[in-house]
């Protein structure tokens, strides 16, 4: 995937609405849903849903077919993974590794002279 790719994709889903919608459409799995109850779930008038999907849709994110007079909206799993394995490609210094790995290791904690229970007071 291309680095704009990347880029239109994660413009798209910084916001709110639109994050919701694409994150309501992946959890419906590949058979996707109609805009109607994409706005009952989500509480958003049908133009501002509209106008979000569109944005999505530009972006790559969903899909959508016609099924006789019904829009069915349905998330891209391909683009999906797409942008997942171009922000961890070079997780772990490129060697394979599952990206909850890539997390930070903790902070070590300051070794101090004091004990916890006679800590001293500081003005």
């Amino acid at each position: 995937m291309k680095s704009t790719q990347v880029i239109a994709a994660l413009e798209a889903l910084a916001q709110e609405h639109r994050l919701a919608a694409f994150r309501a459409l992946v959890q419906a799995g590949p058979q996707g849903l109609t805009p109607s109850v994409l706005s009952e779930k989500l509480g958003l008038p049908a133009p501002t849903l509209s106008f979000h999907l569109a944005q999505l849709r530009h972006a790559g994110l969903v899909s959508v077919t016609r099924d006789g007079r019904s829009l069915i909206y349905a998330a891209d799993y391909d683009a999906m993974s797409g942008v997942v394995d171009f922000l961890t490609e070079n997780c772990c210094a490129g060697a394979a590794c599952a990206p909850a790995s890539c997390a930070p290791a903790a902070k070590p904690k300051e070794k101090t002279h004091e004990t916890p229970a006679r800590a001293r007071r500081r003005a």
